[in-house]
């Protein structure tokens, strides 16, 4: 058995910088990756089949065709191979999130695979596999920071980011994103990569500070209760920052302290007990 972690995907910042021909839209994040995740495994097996498990597993179980299906069989064609594998998704993050989620789920079972049957694609096959699946898929097959931009091809390296904890927190409310792009309204921002490595979190934050998620208030006027989540995070002691990630729903909060994010983590649910709210540290 072969297992891949898939961590949660955020998006520090998130700047609209135009929208293509095709209606695509252009963007420029940052994107860093937190260490709560789900989890894909694969073994050897006469057919494809996939197993779910996990506390967000019965939100998959209707769907028709799973990402990670769908990797499987592009991996198995792009090498010529015959698609065979059981697959379990351990599904612990909060479906259609603004965290990556079934992107992430797609990246770690590519890499499973390529473990699993002893493949080696090349570099820009796998990139193209990845996009085809998803404009996330790429970012989440790096798991690392990077500056992203086009519609999610076009992967820079970021500085390296200093360490920290944040705290994610969820309405559990599935807020989709092609509708948060159609509300979004008003001029495109300008990209925004800074090239200095930030000397503490506290410099970090200030970055982020100067920054923004274009998507926030589409979204906001979608799901109403995304601010309040972020309140919540920005109310708690140690909070250098909070912010929507992706489309979301979800928010993180930025703490520097670990101690000060499984405090502020329990305090949420304290007073939220119906949300997702998950403490973990920035994989920069």
């Amino acid at each position: 058995m072969i297992t891949e972690f898939a961590p949660a995907k955020l998006n520090l910042y998130l700047h609209v910088v135009g929208r293509r021909d095709d209606g695509y839209h252009e963007l420029d994040s940052l994107v860093a990756f937190a260490g709560v995740g789900d989890r894909v495994s694969a073994r050897a097996s006469d057919d494809l089949s996939l197993a779910l498990s996990g506390p967000m597993a019965e939100k998959l179980e209707n769907e028709p065709d799973n990402l990670v299906l769908k990797a499987a069989r592009k991996l198995a064609d792009a090498c010529s191979l015959p698609a065979k594998a059981h697959l379990t998704l351990e599904k612990n993050l909060p479906v259609a999130s603004g965290i990556g989620g079934g992107s992430a789920d797609a990246a770690a079972a590519l890499k499973a695979l390529i473990r699993l049957w002893h493949v080696k694609p090349l570099e820009h096959q796998l990139s193209e596999l990845a996009l085809s699946l998803g404009a996330d898929v790429p970012v989440c097959l790096k798991s690392k920071a990077v500056f992203m931009s086009g519609i999610g091809e076009r992967l820079t390296p970021a500085p390296a980011l200093p360490e920290a904890w944040l705290v994610l927190a969820n309405p559990r409310i599935p807020l989709a994103t092609p509708p948060v792009f159609k509300a979004r309204s008003g001029p495109f921002s300008t990209p925004s990569p800074f090239e200095a490595a930030p000397a503490s979190i506290q410099d970090l934050a200030r970055l982020l500070r100067d920054r923004r998620n274009d998507l926030a208030l589409p979204a906001i006027s979608l799901v109403p209760a995304i601010a309040l989540v972020q309140k919540s995070l920005e109310a708690q002691s140690g909070c250098l920052l909070a912010r929507m990630s992706g489309s979301g729903a979800t928010c993180f909060g930025l703490f520097a302290q670990e101690d000060e994010a499984r405090l502020a983590a329990r305090e949420i649910l304290l007073n939220e007990p119906g949300w997702w709210v998950a403490p973990a540290p920035l994989i920069g």
